[in-house]
């Protein structure tokens, strides 16, 4: 499922060309196009759809609807498991390392 999800800006890119930013998603951050809000500043939110911060939203309602969607598990489906993510990004996994069952031969 793709859906259109609300996340706060926490930095601008006024270098970048198209103008992008970091979206705070409930703890997972993203880039996303700032185009078509380019207006928008850091600590505001914005409804961001595959990519593209699309309009500015209040941060009552933002807020509202991500506790919504965490609630409902649509977060950890539109986004993955925060720390998996970042362990394939580090080129490492996610998986615990094997228990000592204490049955080796010593």
């Amino acid at each position: 499922m793709c859906l259109a999800v609300p996340g706060k800006v926490v930095a601008i890119d006024d270098s970048a060309d198209p103008l992008t930013g970091l979206i705070d998603f409930g703890g997972v951050q993203k880039q996303a196009c700032l185009e078509y809000v380019s207006d928008v500043k850091v600590g505001e939110y914005v409804i961001v759809h595959v990519g593209f911060a699309l309009q500015r939203l209040d941060e009552e309602s933002a807020l509202a609807s991500l506790k919504l969607f965490e609630e409902l598990g649509l977060l950890e489906e539109e986004f993955g498991d925060a720390w998996e993510q970042a362990a394939k990004e580090a080129g490492g996994t996610a998986a615990a390392a094997p228990q000592d069952s204490g049955s080796e031969a010593r």
